[in-house]
C-alpha cells in the first residue's frame, strides 16, 4: 500500500477508524473484530485509531490486544477530552469536554494501560475545553512527549486560528475532523489550508459518510438498535431521500470504472492531497478490504469535478449532527 507522512515516520495511505468495532454502529463480538484487525494488518494498514471514550474503555482495550504481536508494525492514536457517562456505550451520553492538564495525563496514563504499550503513538485532544485555553490543553500533551508517553499530538474538530495557537507551543503532528463528499466545511473555513502552511497531516474521519456514501445504508428506522446513526439528521425521514439522490451519482461512477460506491467516496478524499490521511472504520472483512483496495484506485479530473459539484455544501440535506453535540466542534 502506498505510504504517506504523519509527522517524523509514515503510514498507510488509508488508516483504519476503530470505533465501531465496540460501539455506535450495532452489536460487533471480540472474536469478529480481532479477526478485522488481524486482516487489516495483513492488508498493510498500519494506522489504527480509538479513544478512551470508544466504549467507553473497551475499544482501548480490543486494540490493546489484538495488535500486541503487531506492535512495531502499527501506530496507534487514542484521544482525551470529552465528559461522558461511564455506564454507557454511546454517544448520547457526552455531555460536555474535559481539556484540563489533569485529565490530559490522567487519561494518558489510563490509555496506555489498556493499550498494553509502552507509548501512546499519537495523542489527540479529542474536543476543545472552551473553558481550557488551548494553550494550557497543549502544554500538557507536550510534557507526556518530553516524558517519552507520548510520541506525537494532535487534535481534532479545531478552527485554524486554535490549531495555529497550539502548534505555537508545540509542533501538532495531525488534525483530524469530519472531511468527506458531504462534509466538506474544512475546505473553505481556513482549516485544511492552515493544515498545509504548518506542514500538520490531515486525518479525515467519517470519510464515507458513516457509511451512507456507500449507497448501501439503510433508512434509520432499519438500523440495529443502538446504532447512533439514528439520532444523526442526515440519516432522517425528509432528509435521506434527498441525500440519497446525490450518492446515484457516485454509484452512477462507480459502475462505469467497475469500482463500488465507497471506493469512488475514498478515492475522492484521497485525490485531494497526498497529507490526507482517511481513516474509514470497518466491521466486516468485505468492507475493510474494499476500502483498502481504493488506495490503488484514481479518479479522473472530470469525475472529481462531476462529484464536487453533486455534493456542493448547499445541496446536502440536514446537519451531521444534533445541535448540541455539532456544539463541540470549533469552525
Amino acid at each position: 500500500m502506498e505510504h504517506r507522512k504523519l509527522g517524523k515516520t509514515e503510514v498507510s495511505a488509508i488508516g483504519l477508524g476503530c470505533m465501531g468495532l465496540s460501539q455506535a454502529y450495532g452489536v460487533q463480538d471480540e472474536a469478529s473484530s480481532i479477526r478485522t484487525l488481524h486482516r487489516a494488518v495483513e492488508l498493510g494498514v498500519t494506522f489504527f485509531d480509538t479513544a478512551e471514550v470508544y466504549g467507553p474503555y473497551r475499544n482501548e482495550i480490543l486494540l490493546g490486544k489484538a495488535l500486541k504481536p503487531h506492535r512495531e508494525r502499527v501506530l496507534i492514536a487514542t484521544k482525551f477530552g470529552f465528559v461522558y457517562n461511564r455506564d454507557r456505550s454511546d454517544f448520547g451520553e457526552i455531555t460536555g469536554t474535559d481539556g484540563r492538564p489533569e485529565n490530559a495525563r490522567a487519561v494518558a496514563e489510563a490509555s496506555l494501560k489498556r493499550l498494553d504499550t509502552d507509548v501512546i503513538d499519537l495523542y489527540y485532544l479529542h474536543r476543545v475545553d472552551p473553558a481550557v485555553p488551548i494553550e494550557e490543553s497543549v502544554g500538557a500533551m507536550a510534557e507526556l512527549v518530553t516524558e517519552g508517553k507520548v510520541r506525537a499530538i494532535g487534535l481534532s474538530e479545531v478552527s485554524a486560528d486554535t490549531l495555529r495557537r497550539a502548534h505555537a507551543i508545540h509542533p501538532i503532528t495531525a488534525l483530524q475532523s469530519e472531511y468527506s463528499l458531504w462534509t466538506r466545511d474544512v475546505e473553505t473555513n481556513g482549516v485544511l489550508d492552515a493544515c498545509r502552511e504548518l506542514g500538520i497531516s490531515f486525518v479525515p474521519f467519517s470519510p464515507l459518510g458513516r457509511g451512507f456514501l456507500t449507497g448501501k445504508v439503510p433508512a434509520a428506522a432499519m438500523l440495529e438498535a443502538g446504532d447512533f446513526r439514528h439520532n444523526l439528521p442526515r440519516f432522517q425521514p425528509g432528509h435521506v431521500e434527498a441525500n440519497r439522490s446525490l450518492v446515484a451519482v457516485i454509484e452512477e461512477i462507480a459502475v462505469a470504472k467497475g469500482m463500488s460506491a465507497a471506493q469512488v467516496a475514498l478515492a475522492w478524499v484521497l485525490a485531494q492531497g497526498g497529507d490526507i490521511i482517511p481513516i474509514p472504520g470497518a466491521k466486516r472483512l468485505g468492507h475493510l478490504e474494499q476500502n483498502v483496495a481504493a488506495a490503488a484506485l484514481q479518479l479522473s479530473a472530470e469525475e472529481c469535478a462531476r462529484l464536487e459539484a453533486t455534493f456542493a455544501p448547499e445541496n446536502i440535506s440536514g446537519a451531521r449532527y444534533s445541535a448540541a453535540f455539532e456544539a463541540m466542534a470549533e469552525k
